[in-house]
């Protein structure tokens, strides 16, 4: 794991190159005082006051050279405005020298810095090492690198391929975060898991028996504390199951867990940070695999809440073992719970890859976390619980169907599915999150993505403050 405790250091005067940033308005008058050779300099790289353009400044010796950044406004920094600057530059030391308060922008110098090289045998493709940044803001060194290390853990747990990454590696990886924090871990499978919780016995049944089906639960913190649910779907791959998905479709289905991810690094943050919560983890580990036993279209599965939910898609999973884990989740008595899911394409059409369709019923809540995604550039976009939809999931012969006819609305019409199974008396918000970056930006490399994460958080922080 990269250690970005030593990417993000004090500054306490030690040798570092120096980084000057300008924008727009800032850029003429600093130019002017320039010498002819930085002017020069300048011209010849094309440098422009834009957002994550640099160029490199040379010194008197061959050794003293500096940098200029480019930013859209040096009195605000954003999380990625140095981002660009933490992938190419020379490794070594460096400080802004015409900024001492870096705000969000910390964060990006540390993502930008993330790899996934579990599987090549190169580990070090580009030959650099790390590029360390300085700050004299050092009191908020630990909260940007728990950030960063919840981002991280988000994007490994999605890059990793299923094969490496099933059921029981979730359970592994709850496992360590639990003994970490000394938080308490609990694991339903088998007839236990069967008879509590039949929609995710169903959905997973028709793995291997190393992949077997599970509920992963964690509690942390004083039970006087307000109770917190957090619930991640954890489908660590998809294949359709007996509606089985077209191979383009099945790609990247390794990230069908990102749900889980995202409740994982929640809870990490949570319990670093030490709110004053009594957190409840919940996440339902299974993959839905085809075999002879395999449910089928048009069964009528039961659930924890007591309901009956016909199945007009198999593929439709990812509400059914989130509607038994949110069932559990009710039964404490929780004043919030917050589910990630990597739930439906409809969101994806409706909203693109970056933006996590956010549901909610509660619209001052829904306003919370609207706002601190906003704060802390991790934005997220609000859908209607629009009830009318109810419409579209009836089923002639069971309570409910797990999937609607005719295509629309279809992350609204899984919402409100899921709104079925969460506890009426508790704040509850639904993400439908992509996980996943098609593209790489300036401190997100291609590959999963922690989307909403930050967002949650920074909410549950603005809520609950620390211990």
């Amino acid at each position: 794991m990269t250690e970005y405790a030593e990417l993000l250091k004090a500054d306490t005067g030690q040798s570092a190159r120096s980084i000057h940033i300008v924008d727009d308005k800032s850029h003429e008058e600093w130019l002017s005082a320039q010498p002819d050779r930085t002017r020069g300099a300048l011209k010849a790289q094309a440098f422009k006051p834009k957002a994550h353009m640099s160029a490199i400044i040379p010194g008197e010796q061959a050794d003293e050279w500096t940098v200029v950044a480019g930013v859209a406004d040096s009195a605000k920094l954003t999380s990625w405005c140095l981002a660009k600057l933490a992938e190419t530059l020379p490794e070594g030391a460096y400080r802004i020298v015409n900024c001492d308060d870096l705000g969000r922008a910390a964060l990006g110098w540390l993502t930008a810095q993330y790899r996934f090289d579990r599987y090549r045998s190169k580990k070090d493709e580009n030959g650099t090492g790390p590029r360390i940044l300085l700050t004299k803001d050092a009191a908020r060194i630990d909260a940007a690198i728990r950030q960063a290390q919840a981002t991280h853990l988000v994007r490994d747990l999605v890059n990793t391929p299923t094969a490496d990454m099933g059921p029981p590696d979730l359970e592994k990886a709850a496992e360590g975060i639990a003994k970490r924090h000394d938080a308490t871990l609990t694991v339903t499978r088998g007839d236990a898991l069967e008879h509590g919780y039949p929609m995710i016995h169903a959905v997973g049944r028709a793995a291997s028996r190393e992949f077997a089906p599970r509920l992963i639960e964690m509690e942390w913190g004083d039970p006087a504390h307000p109770r917190v649910a957090i619930v991640g779907k954890g489908v660590c791959f998809d294949s359709g199951g007996l509606d089985i998905k077209p191979s383009s479709a099945m790609r990247l289905m390794k990230k069908d867990m990102g749900g889980a991810a995202h409740a994982l690094a929640l809870a990490q943050l949570v319990m670093a940070n030490r709110l004053p919560v009594r957190l409840h983890l919940l996440v339902p580990a299974v993959e839905n695999a085809i075999a002879g036993n395999a449910f089928r279209p048009g069964d009528v599965l039961s659930t924890r809440k007591g309901l009956s939910v016909e199945i007009g898609n198999t593929d439709a999973e990812g509400r059914l073992v989130l509607g038994d884990a949110l069932t559990k989740a009710g039964e404490d008595d929780p004043e919030l719970v917050i589910d990630f899911a990597t739930l439906t394409g409809a969101a994806r059409v409706a909203l693109g890859p970056d933006l996590p369709a956010l549901f909610a019923n509660d619209d001052d809540l829904a306003h919370e976390l609207y706002e601190a995604g906003k704060a802390v550039d991790d934005p997220v976009w609000q859908l209607p619980l629009w009830a009318q939809y109810e419409d579209m999931f009836k089923s002639d012969i069971a309570d409910i169907a797990n999937a609607g006819e005719g295509g629309f609305g279809g992350a609204i019409t899984a919402a409100l599915f899921l709104q079925k199974f969460a506890p009426e008396k508790a704040k509850w918000a639904h993400f439908d999150t992509f996980a996943w970056r098609p593209g790489p930006k300036p401190g997100r490399p291609k590959g999963g993505e922690a989307l909403g994460l930050r967002a949650a958080f920074a909410m549950l922080e603005a809520r609950y403050g620390r211990n």
